[in-house]
């Protein structure tokens, strides 16, 4: 019987300890101690305090509080790259804007200097027919040097003139029937041979606009034009 009775007061003794490090354990979590316990219950918070948050959730939610954090975590994710791709589309729109205007700019550039160029050339083709032909000047029996630079001023191109002036100055002194003695040179700008003239009509002899433009001619050909034909002139007293 003693032996039996010192059993149960170990037995009891036993379960006083594991009720005692239950009621702790419980303390720890919920807050609830007094006496000796509150000791251990401030142990068990030292203790607790260094576990992982996860570690102070039951078990039954632990699951679904990874899956919030992973939901969250996905959703960031999913804002983030919805922001990127609409910075990635407004620069690509920029960048496509940019460059369609830029290329409008260009065509209607080129589309305004082609019609700037087609109506010059009108214009030069409308020039030149009228300065090539020769009955648009009536003809005479005789021509003043007035008459004869006017008729000029219609046949040389205004830049030209003063250049196609100065050789004819030299030349005749806008006597279009001149005559060199020596050499026979011939005509306003002193054709040699004189009927090297004829290119441009028949009449070389007696009208000055057939002249004025078989020596424009000559001097676009020989020279590139009546300026660069003056310049050589300069150089060599001849052209």
């Amino acid at each position: 019987m003693l032996e039996g009775n010192r059993v149960s007061r170990i037995s009891v003794r036993g379960f006083a300890v594991a009720s005692a490090t239950a009621v702790t354990a419980v303390g720890s979590v919920v807050g609830v101690a007094s006496g000796s316990v509150a000791q251990n219950n401030n142990d068990a918070e030292a203790t607790a305090a260094d576990t992982t948050l996860l570690a102070d959730i039951p078990e039954g939610q632990q699951a679904q509080v990874q899956s919030a954090s992973l939901t969250q975590q996905a959703d960031a994710q999913a804002i983030a790259a919805d922001t990127s791709a609409k910075k990635d589309a407004e620069e690509a729109a920029r960048k496509a804007a940019a460059e369609t205007a830029i290329a409008k700019k260009a065509a209607a550039e080129k589309a305004a200097k082609e019609a700037k160029e087609r109506i010059e050339a009108k214009a030069a083709a409308s020039r030149d027919s009228a300065r090539d032909d020769s009955s648009s000047f009536p003809v005479q029996s005789s021509y003043t040097v007035a008459q004869v630079q006017a008729i000029a001023r219609q046949i040389v191109p205004a830049g030209q003139f003063q250049c196609f002036s100065n050789i004819v100055d030299h030349e005749s002194t806008w006597n279009y029937q001149a005559v060199n003695a020596s050499s026979g040179a011939y005509g306003l700008v002193q054709a040699l041979p004189a009927g090297k003239m004829a290119s441009a009509g028949a009449d070389w002899q007696t009208n000055p606009a057939t002249q004025i433009k078989w020596g424009l001619n000559y001097m676009n050909q020989r020279y590139g034009s009546p300026c660069d034909a003056w310049t050589y002139w300069q150089a060599n007293g001849n052209y």
